[in-house]
């Protein structure tokens, strides 16, 4: 190959995931002449570990308000132009096996490898161009083109997509490359940081509690106030340096250090009015009740923790002792240390300030024919398939317009 020349192209592409593939595949339809460049030797490797490998590929009921954004309305227009419903169409173009599981996240049947395998089709019916693994050294932009200089040469492009993504995960090749391109062109960014991801307690606080890793619940929880407030019904886990699973995951994303996150460990019971109202009825000891509502390690670790006797008989205890009890199940407040950081966290919140974006084309407002795209904009979607579809619909607005 002769890398002394440039090679001309209609749109280069910086990022062969989810939105990447997706915009090239756009792009190259519409018979632009299209090149993905990307810095991994593993094409799509965050498609690829999705749901647990299976890829939760969108949300049947995906809206604006599920996304997080300090420009909430920006994600409608893409949103709105690019739904589901049209993802699903392509997936069963491609005859992939599907099934939904519970609030409207759609899964492959066999493998995330599926997904990946029609982006890639879709990208060859574009007669798109690959440079993979390529490593981007520069951008630079002279008169209407940006010249990108590569490890396979000079490249130059009339419009450039950045579709680089996020900070999370950087064992698989997260990097800022978004954000630097952003600040190259004077850019503003909305603050990363990790979404989606485990919280962590720390000193003697969570020590009594360590026993309890591996016990899993549905629970309440919530975070934050009025417009910030995020409020979910989902399964907790805990771990052994805090609290995991999809309601502390959804939650993350609302929280901030140092506030409380408050959880009840009992949704559908008022417990302290149970108890009191039953203390003539319930003949039980307080262990074996509380093991009928709850998982029986938790029941017997709540009380301890709490110093409670578990054979002590209701019906003997003060009003006061059992509302205590059922205020510290039904309105757990903590305050987390922190959190899992990038390395476990699935989403980044933050990122280029779509204020700077053009709702319609994905495009800088100030730089014509730069683009940004997927998880590298201040657009994060809740857990359940939401941001791939932000992925799916911000790049075809960008493929449909480069």
């Amino acid at each position: 190959m002769n890398h002394h020349s440039p090679k001309h192209f209609d749109v280069a592409v910086i990022g062969a995931g989810a939105a990447g593939m997706m915009c090239a595949a756009v792009a190259g339809q519409r018979g632009r002449r299209v090149v993905l460049i990307d810095h991994a030797g593993k094409l799509a490797e965050k498609i690829r570990i999705s749901g647990g490998g299976r890829c939760n590929f969108t949300n049947v009921g995906a809206g604006p308000q599920h996304y997080l954004s300090q420009n909430p309305h920006f994600c409608r227009s893409a949103l709105s132009r690019y739904t589901p419903q049209d993802f699903i169409g392509l997936v069963k173009r491609h005859r992939i096996g599907f099934h939904e599981k519970h609030k409207g996240q759609l899964f492959c049947d066999d493998s995330a490898e599926d997904i990946i395998a029609m982006l890639k089709a879709e990208c060859e019916t574009g007669n798109v161009s690959w440079r993979m693994p390529c490593t981007v050294h520069e951008v630079g932009k002279s008169g209407e083109l940006f010249r990108i200089a590569t490890s396979a040469g000079e490249i130059q492009a009339a419009s450039l997509v950045i579709a680089t993504g996020g900070l999370s995960i950087p064992k698989i090749g997260a990097t800022d490359f978004a954000y630097r391109i952003a600040r190259q062109f004077d850019l503003k960014l909305i603050e990363p940081r990790p979404g989606l991801v485990p919280l962590t307690f720390d000193g003697k606080g969570w020590q009594s509690l360590v026993e309890l890793a591996g016990i899993a619940l549905e629970v309440e929880v919530e975070t934050g106030v009025k417009k910030e407030r995020g409020y979910f019904l989902e399964d907790l886990l805990f771990t052994h340096r805090g609290l995991s699973g999809p309601a502390i995951l959804q939650i993350s994303s609302f929280w901030k250090p140092g506030a409380p996150l408050t959880l009840n460990l009992l949704p559908q019971l008022d417990v302290a009015e149970t108890l009191i109202e039953g203390k003539g009825t319930l003949k039980k000891n307080l262990g074996n009740l509380l093991a009928q509502w709850l998982p029986n390690r938790l029941a017997e670790g709540w009380l301890q923790i709490h110093g409670f006797d578990a054979g002590a008989r209701i019906a003997d205890m003060p009003d006061k002792a059992l509302k205590k009890l059922g205020d510290s199940l039904n309105r757990w407040v903590i305050v987390p240390s922190g959190s899992e950081g990038y390395r476990k966290a699935e989403v980044t919140l933050g990122g280029v300030d779509t204020r700077e974006l053009s709702q319609q084309t994905m495009m800088a407002n100030k730089v014509p024919g730069l683009h940004f795209i997927g998880e590298a904009t201040d657009v994060t979607g809740w857990l359940g398939g939401y941001n791939f579809q932000w992925a799916w619909a911000s790049g075809v607005a960008a493929g449909s317009a480069v």
